[in-house]
């Protein structure tokens, strides 16, 4: 089985300014943003300042900012001092002027202005989306994976650090309007000139694209949910033509909440509670974005898996809040380890379906997702790079992989022991794939760097080569990486057996020489199987 060649990227040099833990973002520990801007709606038009706390790790004067055009750095202060800065694209490098001791808590303020980029197709192509709802009134919102929050706010814009004690995010708008961001609402001000303020306060560590605004005239209503750690806020804002078919549909939340509950460990941000929010389908923490009020698919309709299990349930609140365990509580430090984003989340589909009706059904629907499979590129990326071109395949084979592994380890006591023990060791952490791999390894007893290498490193799909001569059963793994090997179940005979295939051929000895010699391998594994007439 022969796999199409790799087509090598092209990177930048803003990729690489934007990807890599740059000198002058690694001498210093994020601590707290306090986000505070104006919006004009009518001229789409921003305004404000981003007031950044910090820890120093190393001495050093020179600190690199990200803020993309059309947006611009107008002036950054220290102490009341102004620092002076050059730009290089979307990156800003500020000299600054006091001595940076080591251990010192330290802050900038950095004011900034201007139309921010709006968005072709959102959230595929990120940045602020301006539309009108129903009534005629303004609807705005972010989004800004892969390309980064400083689209339209200044920042550290590299996922590996994230601010340890929260962020405050003031938004003020027309008063007519509401704007919800992350977190809970900590103040509301209404100021002379006809505009009100909003204060969102974010206690928990937040990763950048995950920092969201929404701006409508909305309707709230609230449900709380007895979880395992207590009673958790559940708050919904949507547009008032919408307010009957939210209380309806927004019902799965619940069912949301305790099907990951149970598989993944209480949900991360008891203290930011947990909000969905009109406006875009994205992950935004604490406030997941939505739209579409229907199940299946949110543009749609249908079933991504084509199983039938996937109208069940709505896409969008199911797979989107799943980001809250991977994504916002477990998140990546390099996007070339978005799997561990959308495979954690694209199987928790799976996992919620096997929760409320059933294992059979759960398998069906990963059955389903494994026909999107592409093997177009492997699932990890390129390091050091803002590189948003990934495959496909960091969702549906990611998932399919998770649901392989879970498989070849038959024992779904211990599975399940390693998705809550994940949220535990790695909680509001940035991560690496190696980590996850040695964490998972680490628990399941078994020697899985070759496994992770085979499916996560290349685009081959692990072939079963088998024959039969006289009373043996003689198979081999082919397609795979040099001493590949894994558990694997099959129905020989009519008989379900467990074989440790190698890339070396193994003898099996039938039975009865005289049996009809038929192999089936179980449908939960992602692999071929080949037989070999010749021998």
């Amino acid at each position: 089985m022969k796999i199409k060649a790799v087509a090598e990227k092209a990177y930048t040099a803003q990729d690489t300014l934007r990807g890599k833990i740059t000198p002058e973002r690694a001498w210093w520990n994020l601590t707290h943003y306090k986000l505070d801007f104006e919006l004009d709606i009518e001229n789409k038009f921003l305004t404000g300042s981003n007031t950044i706390t910090y820890t120093v790790l190393v001495a050093n004067k020179s600190m690199q900012i990200d803020l993309q055009p059309p947006l611009k750095i107008t002036k950054v202060l220290q102490s009341g001092t102004s620092l002076n800065f050059t730009q290089n694209g979307n990156a800003y490098f500020i000299q600054l002027n006091e001595n940076q001791v080591v251990g010192s808590s330290k802050e900038i303020e950095v004011f900034y202005e201007g139309n921010p980029k709006e968005a072709p197709r959102p959230p595929w192509d990120g940045g602020f989306t301006w539309r009108k709802d129903a009534s005629g009134k303004p609807v705005v919102f972010t989004s800004c994976q892969g390309e980064g929050a400083s689209l339209w706010w200044p920042n550290k814009d590299h996922m590996y650090d994230e601010p340890d004690n929260g962020m405050t995010i003031r938004a003020t708008v027309s008063s007519d309007l509401m704007a919800v961001a992350n977190g809970k609402l900590t103040a509301t001000e209404k100021n002379k000139n006809g505009k009100t303020t909003y204060e969102w306060t974010v206690l928990n560590p937040i990763n950048n694209y995950g920092v969201s605004l929404n701006v409508a005239d909305y309707a709230h209503f609230s449900d709380p949910y007895k979880g395992l750690n207590g009673t958790l806020e559940c708050d919904f804002y949507v547009y008032q033509e919408n307010l009957e078919k939210a209380k309806a549909q927004f019902k799965q939340v619940h069912l949301m909440l305790e099907a990951f509950e149970h598989w993944f460990g209480p949900y991360p941000f008891y203290e930011d509670g947990y909000k969905l929010v009109e406006g875009v389908g994205m992950e935004h923490q604490s406030a997941i974005g939505y739209w579409g009020y229907q199940n299946g698919m949110p543009r749609d309709g249908q079933d991504s898996s084509g199983s039938g299990w996937g109208l069940k349930f709505d896409y969008l609140i199911i797979h989107e809040s799943g980001h809250e365990w991977f994504a916002n509580n477990i998140t990546y430090k390099d996007m070339a380890d978005m799997w561990v984003h959308e495979g954690f989340t694209t199987y928790s589909e799976a996992l919620y379906v096997e929760y409320h009706y059933g294992q059979k059904a759960g398998e069906e629907y990963i059955k389903g997702l494994s026909k999107k499979i592409k093997n177009d590129q492997p699932i990890i990326g390129d390091y050091d790079i803002n590189d948003i071109e990934y495959s496909g395949d960091v969702y549906a084979k990611s998932a399919v992989v998770l649901h392989t592994l879970r498989h070849a380890l038959n024992d779904d006591t211990k599975w399940r022991a390693i998705l809550t023990g994940l949220n535990k060791e790695f909680y509001h952490k940035t991560v690496t794939t190696a980590e996850v791999e040695n964490y998972i390894t680490k628990r399941s007893g078994l020697n899985l760097k070759l496994f992770f290498d085979q499916y996560l490193r290349t685009t081959q799909i692990p072939t079963l080569e088998y024959y039969f001569k006289e009373n043996q059963f003689v198979y081999r793994w082919i397609n795979t990486i040099v001493d590949f090997e894994m558990p694997l179940k099959v129905t020989l005979n009519n008989q379900e057996l467990w074989i440790t295939p190698k890339t070396k051929w193994t003898y099996y000895y039938v039975n009865d020489a005289d049996a009809k010699k038929e192999v089936t391998i179980d449908p939960n594994f992602y692999v071929a199987s080949f037989r070999n007439m010749e021998n």
